[in-house]
């Protein structure tokens, strides 16, 4: 049951940051991002739809957060993005050296949160799961 509750407050921690990020960036555009303040309109119109479309994600961490149980489908293919943008963080490092640290944070969070979210990803089912076994069966 632990596990079930921290898989919750995981999913609903990364709803509500990826929507408030997403939103962030839509609002601020290059302002968002430390060290790219004058990267230009090109990269400033880039951030801010990537931006929404974070919020997107954001908005589908909430969904598989209001399910019950939580589907760990839905988890396991959320936190497959989010690796693959941890991955892609890593993949820049290998081209283009170190950005800004805080990318560096953020990148270090990604890398941690992901393989605990895989792990965590059936925890609700597993414990429903549980709870139904543990019910017998009435007379008539």
């Amino acid at each position: 049951m632990a596990r079930a509750k921290v898989l919750r407050g995981l999913v609903l921690a990364m709803g509500y940051a990826c929507v408030a990020i997403g939103l962030f960036h839509v609002l601020l555009g290059n302002a968002s991002i430390p060290g790219a303040e004058s990267a230009g309109a090109t990269i400033d119109s880039l951030g801010r739809f990537f931006g929404a479309i974070f919020a997107g994600y954001g908005l589908a961490w909430l969904w598989a957060a209001r399910q019950s149980p939580i589907p760990a489908a839905a988890v396991r293919v959320l936190t497959g993005v989010f690796l693959l943008g941890a991955l892609g963080r890593l993949l820049s490092l290998a081209v283009d050296g170190w950005p800004h640290d805080f990318q560096v944070a953020l990148g270090v969070l990604e890398l941690v949160l992901s393989p605990l979210l895989f792990w965590l990803a059936d925890a609700e089912e597993k414990a429903l799961r549980g709870r139904v076994t543990q019910v017998e069966p009435q007379s008539p």
